[in-house]
């Protein structure tokens, strides 16, 4: 008899057929992730022991507010952290940034 996986036992079994390691910070279900003044999700790599979250070496998930996302950026440019993906965030909602285009 099988038994019904939760969304988190499902997203945990894709994520390790994708081979993407396990990231510190926020769950991507995390409680924060449906906060009302939450907008931001970043996917960064620690760079430095300054930074003020993780440690150096460590990819993290976090969940931001506008103040929140504004200090990371203030973090990256001090290369402290590098934002390895983004994406927008509306009433707990993933709207992952499209890539660039190039043009010719």
């Amino acid at each position: 008899m099988t038994k019904n996986k939760t969304i988190g036992e499902l997203l945990d079994e894709a994520r390790k057929k994708s081979g993407e390691p396990v990231l510190a910070g926020h769950d991507i279900m995390a409680l924060e992730r449906f906060g009302k003044d939450t907008r931001h999700m970043i996917v960064f790599e620690v760079l430095s022991h300054s930074s003020p979250v993780g440690d150096k070496g460590e990819r993290m998930r976090l969940f931001l507010t506008d103040a929140g996302y504004q200090k990371a950026m203030e973090s990256q440019s001090r290369k402290e952290i590098k934002i390895l993906k983004h994406a927008k965030i509306s009433k707990g909602n993933i709207f992952y940034d499209r890539p660039k285009e190039r043009t010719r």
